[in-house]
């Protein structure tokens, strides 16, 4: 038997750095980076500044966030489609572990999910079981097997 955490299709994460605390995140095990919606996404002397969600979302705290370590990664969807993101680390709890892990920040303010867990982060840290999680619709429940 593992020791590695089992979770589920969608997790409650939380960012201690930034007073978001318990958002819905998707584990997307077809995905290789994780993603976070941010906003006012901006780089000026140097660093880069963002702030994590939207103030439609009831997590938003409104806290800019900056960082001087940073970089731009091609990020290409299921569909063939690439896009160039900012990626950062931040420090994250998922399953009672805390982990410094790398996000993309991306426009994910019409999806399901704000944020998104790949598998860089759950590679030798998790077991994903898809019967498990706290999803915010029961796709199965509507027939839908997708969530975005």
């Amino acid at each position: 038997m593992s020791d590695k955490p089992i979770i589920g299709r969608v997790e409650r994460i939380s960012f201690p750095d930034t007073g978001v605390v318990k958002l819905r995140a998707k584990v997307d095990t077809g995905a290789y980076r994780s993603s976070i919606w941010a906003t006012n996404v901006h780089e000026a002397d140097g660093k880069l500044h963002f702030t994590l969600l939207g103030p439609e979302s009831e997590h938003y705290s409104g806290t800019e966030l900056s960082t001087d370590v940073y970089k731009r990664v091609q990020v290409e969807n299921s569909f063939g489609h690439k896009q160039e993101r900012y990626s950062v680390f931040l420090s994250v709890e998922i399953a009672g572990k805390k982990i410094r892990s790398n996000f993309t920040l991306a426009n994910r303010g019409a999806k399901t999910y704000s944020a998104l867990i790949g598998r860089k982060m759950l590679k030798n840290r998790f077991i994903v079981d898809v019967s498990c999680g706290d999803p915010i619709i029961d796709e199965e429940a509507n027939g839908d097997d997708s969530l975005e």
